[in-house]
């Protein structure tokens, strides 16, 4: 018996693979189709480009927000961001008149001409935050919604009263860099002229101060503590408007992306923030905050079902205290808390 020469065997081999391709070809087209359908965006018209695009002059909305959930990847991955940003679009429209097409949301991931870009990357939250307070006005409205990842770094111009500068991380962060309290104070903080309000509600760790905003309330002792630059050179302060913050925690203390008080992840601060402005229409910012704690408070004292096992990786408690800021001191429990 003759053998069968090399390059026959090599070619019987590349037919039978062949066959195996095509068959595997077929299966995948006779199966189950993927859907090619663009989600739905989160943005409603006109498109972000033609908000840039807008000259001096021709606006006439006064109530403009800017929404930024940064899922990141890998190790860094938050889960609940995107439903934060869904849920304060909500707050916004339904109970504090906010048009859908004055809101720009920055999340995630999306497709532009076959390319996956990220629409939460330093350059396009430094686009988007110059966006929201160009040309503002007096009787404007403005809110910075800010969910993801705040770090510490050392502050080596001598402006931090801890020592430390408080720095958003876009998802690029690790090759772009990060956005500095510095930066963000100069971005969306100087602008802002006599009349016009600033609301920035930031769900992070390490976010207490992350405006950079002269003014910090005590809860405890019901007053307002200097957070002014020690060295007195840093601009701090707007062009005659107010910025107020709520953050999720103190700068030295961490936040959390939780599922305890619904079956979807959501940063602590939002989902109670949310909660109670719909709940109880008509707060002051004192009653705000006062409720935001107790309800902390109940989930550290064990009221609500997940928190035996929260607890446990936070040992006994969410370890963040939730605070306002201010550009100019006010009485917290006279003044409503409006959008």
């Amino acid at each position: 018996m003759n053998p069968v020469p090399t390059s026959e065997r090599r070619r019987s081999k590349d037919c039978r693979i062949q066959k195996l391709l095509v068959k595997a070809r077929k299966k995948i087209s006779d199966g189950p189709k993927i859907s090619r359908k663009k989600p739905e965006s989160l943005n409603k018209m006109p498109s972000p480009s033609e908000f840039w695009r807008s000259s001096p002059g021709t606006r006439t909305a006064t109530k403009r927000a800017l929404l930024i959930g940064v899922t990141y990847k890998r190790k860094y991955m938050l889960k609940g961001t995107i439903n934060d940003v869904k849920s304060m679009r909500e707050l916004l429209t339904n109970n504090f008149g906010f048009k859908e097409e004055n809101i720009l949301v920055l999340t995630g991931i999306f497709m532009y001409r076959l390319l996956l870009l990220y629409g939460t990357t330093r350059k396009k939250i430094v686009e988007s935050m110059e966006w929201l307070v160009k040309d503002c006005q007096a009787g404007d409205s403005l809110v910075f919604y800010f969910s993801g990842h705040v770090i510490r770094k050392l502050d080596f111009e001598g402006d931090e009263r801890d020592g430390f500068d408080e720095t958003i991380c876009p998802v690029d962060f690790l090759t772009e860099g990060m956005i500095s309290d510095n930066e963000i104070n100069s971005l969306i903080v100087w602008p802002l002229k006599k009349d016009v309000t600033l609301h920035a509600i930031v769900d992070a760790c390490h976010s207490g101060t992350v405006l950079d905003l002269e003014h910090v309330y005590n809860r405890e002792q019901k007053r307002w503590e200097d957070n002014s630059p020690p060295s007195g050179n840093a601009r701090k302060h707007t062009d005659g408007g107010l910025a107020i913050s709520i953050s999720a925690c103190r700068d030295h203390e961490i936040a959390v992306d939780t599922s305890a008080f619904t079956k979807t992840m959501n940063g602590a601060l939002t989902y109670l923030f949310v909660y109670i402005l719909k709940k109880y229409p008509g707060l002051t910012y004192g009653d705000l905050l006062y409720l935001i704690h107790e309800e902390l408070s109940e989930f550290n004292e064990g009221r609500c079902l997940p928190a035996k096992f929260l607890r446990k990786i936070f040992k006994n408690q969410l370890l963040q205290t939730p605070q306002i800021a201010s550009s100019k001191p006010f009485d917290v429990y006279k003044k409503p808390f409006v959008l």
